[in-house]
C-alpha cells in the first residue's frame, strides 16, 4: 500500500462504497467499504504527513461522504460522489501524497 496514495484510496472508498451499495441494494456493505478505505487512508496521511493532517483529512472524508447526500439532489447520485471523491483526492495530495512523491526513489 505504500505506493498507493492516500487520497486514491479515499477516493475509491467514496465510490466504492457507494458503487457496493447501490449494486447489492445493502447500504451496510457500502459502509463497510467506505470504513474500511477510510481506515486505509488515514493511516497513509497519519504516515506521510502526521496525526493532526490524517485527523482533518479524515474529517474531511466524513464530511465528503455525508455531503455527498444532499448535493445529490442537485447533481444526481453519481455526479455528487465523483465530485467529492476528487475533492478529497486533491485535499489529500495538497496535505499529505505530494510529500511522498520522489522520496521513495
Amino acid at each position: 500500500m505504500a505506493g498507493i496514495p492516500a487520497g486514491v484510496v479515499a477516493a475509491g472508498g467514496l465510490v466504492g462504497g457507494y458503487g457496493v451499495a447501490r449494486w447489492t441494494k445493502k447500504r451496510q456493505l457500502g459502509g463497510v467499504a467506505l470504513a474500511a478505505a477510510g481506515v486505509v487512508a488515514a493511516r497513509g496521511w497519519k504516515q506521510k504527513a502526521g496525526t493532526g493532517t490524517a485527523a482533518v483529512l479524515s474529517g474531511l472524508y466524513v464530511a465528503a461522504f455525508a455531503g455527498s447526500h444532499p448535493l445529490a439532489k442537485k447533481l444526481g447520485a453519481w455526479p455528487s460522489v465523483l465530485t467529492v471523491a476528487g475533492g478529497v483526492a486533491a485535499a489529500s495530495w495538497a496535505a499529505a501524497d505530494r510529500r511522498s512523491v520522489g522520496a521513495a526513489a
